[in-house]
């Protein structure tokens, strides 16, 4: 064929360190935990199940577990406490 090319398949692979691997499967595993077994409900339940209805349970439980690296995140880098209700002023008395 007259113009054609030849294109070859090249597959990238991106590396991770196997810490890096636990950490995001032990936030997934926490994050099905929650949504799925947890029987009480708090905002970020709450929260995931909206998620989850707009969205697709699958989406919601990823969604989740980056919600909770971020809050990890932010206990570990200003020691700030994590508040389950919505009122930050009643966990504090």
């Amino acid at each position: 064929m007259r113009g054609a090319r030849e294109f070859t398949q090249v597959r990238v692979v991106h590396l991770q360190p196997i810490d890096v691997i636990l950490e995001e499967r032990a936030l997934h595993d926490a994050a099905n935990a929650l949504l799925t077994r947890a029987t009480w409900f708090n905002t970020l339940k709450r929260w995931a199940l909206d998620v989850a209805r707009r969205r697709g349970m699958r989406r919601a439980k990823v969604a989740l577990a980056r919600k909770l690296a971020t809050v990890l995140h932010r206990i570990w880098a200003d020691g700030t406490e994590f508040v389950w209700g919505k009122d930050p002023a009643a966990a504090k008395a």
